[in-house]
């Protein structure tokens, strides 16, 4: 197998790690204040992904990495083509990421109902243009002789992208509250539970939906049979979700999400970016990609280094793997007063 198949599999699978388990934390955020109803069930909710989420987003940067040294060209067109999109994502992490780590900081219900709502915003968000911004690889983008892109933003938004991030949104929201029924306990486990179900057949049809359009974008028989697999599992879940096995259940929506993730990226290989004004100008993994010699060198770093951090995360996963429950907690309901001048 040639070097560049190998890395667009790994970058693949980089992406299918980092929607698998980004996912349910962006579900988890979304879902704060609809699952969480007061401020210990809301710290509680926190909690099961407080651990684990800055290392979920490790994915998302060795992922643009190693797309920066496999494949430049991808990289360069990718980021001035989706750039709006990007940055968007870019500013709602970061606003995310400063919520989660400074709710606690102050003794304050009015700033931790702000953190919350920065926290959901930075968690719909990213769901929503990830979701956009993979439609549009699969779907095809203004790509010109010169492997520039030559759209605007509203080239962006079809139909097709738009239920792109609606699906994506859904099914995150899906696999999140999969995820708290696994890791609380008591009237919060059985609200994400009976949550779960209701969400979890509305992004089985989005899910169901947006594969199968994709489908007949693209017309490749593997992608359909992978996103087939992808459907069942999820239904599978679903069903182990109603049945209270929410280990199961969130087994099922985790091998869902990886297997549409990969379905995709099936349906795209060879082309990385097709070109939807002539398929000759679209980026390839041979056309997009590095010299020989930077390939064999990042082959060789990754193979020492992956196993090393999956090792690690694995540990985090395991270390922190029993429920969490909701504890009493006394905060204050008003912000005290600023000191006036001294007379």
């Amino acid at each position: 197998m040639e070097l560049t198949t190998i890395w667009f599999i790994v970058i693949a699978g980089l992406w299918v790690g980092y929607f698998v388990l980004e996912g349910f934390d962006f579900g988890v955020g979304i879902l704060l204040r609809v699952l969480g109803r007061d401020e210990p069930e809301r710290r509680a909710v926190i909690t099961t992904i407080g651990p684990v989420w800055d290392g979920n987003e490790v994915w998302l940067i060795v992922a643009g990495g190693a797309t920066f040294a496999a494949f430049p060209e991808w990289y360069a067109t990718l980021f001035s083509g989706f750039y709006l999109p990007l940055f968007a994502i870019l500013v709602a992490l970061i606003l995310r990421g400063v919520a989660l780590e400074y709710r606690g900081k102050r003794d304050d219900l009015v700033w931790r109902s702000r953190m919350d709502t920065m926290i959901t915003i930075g968690s719909v968000a990213p769901a929503l243009l990830w979701g956009i911004t993979f439609a549009n690889l699969v779907r095809g983008v203004p790509i010109d002789s010169s492997h520039e892109f030559v759209g605007s933003l509203g080239s962006l938004l079809s139909p097709f992208a738009l239920l792109g991030g609606v699906a994506f949104t859904a099914v995150f929201v899906a696999h999140g509250a999969i995820f708290l029924a696994l890791k609380t306990t008591g009237e919060l486990r059985q609200r994400a539970n009976r949550f779960a179900s209701l969400t979890g057949l509305a992004a089985a049809v989005l899910a169901v939906g947006f594969l199968a359009w994709a489908h007949g974008i693209r017309g490749d028989l593997a992608s359909a049979v992978v996103a087939g697999v992808a459907a069942v599992a999820l239904l599978a879940g679903l069903v182990a979700n109603r049945f209270g096995r929410e280990g199961w259940a969130f087994l099922g929506t985790a091998v869902a999400v990886a297997l549409a993730v990969v379905s995709l990226f099936v349906a795209m290989f060879p082309d990385v970016m097709p070109s939807s004004l002539d398929p000759a100008w679209s980026l390839t993994t041979t056309n997009a990609a590095s010299t020989p010699y930077t390939l064999k060198a990042l082959t060789i770093i990754a193979g020492i280094f992956t196993p090393l951090v999956l090792l690690y995360q694995g540990w985090t996963y395991w270390v922190f793997r029993k429920r969490i429950t909701v504890e009493p907690v006394t905060v204050s309901t008003v912000t005290p007063p600023q000191a006036g001048p001294v007379s």
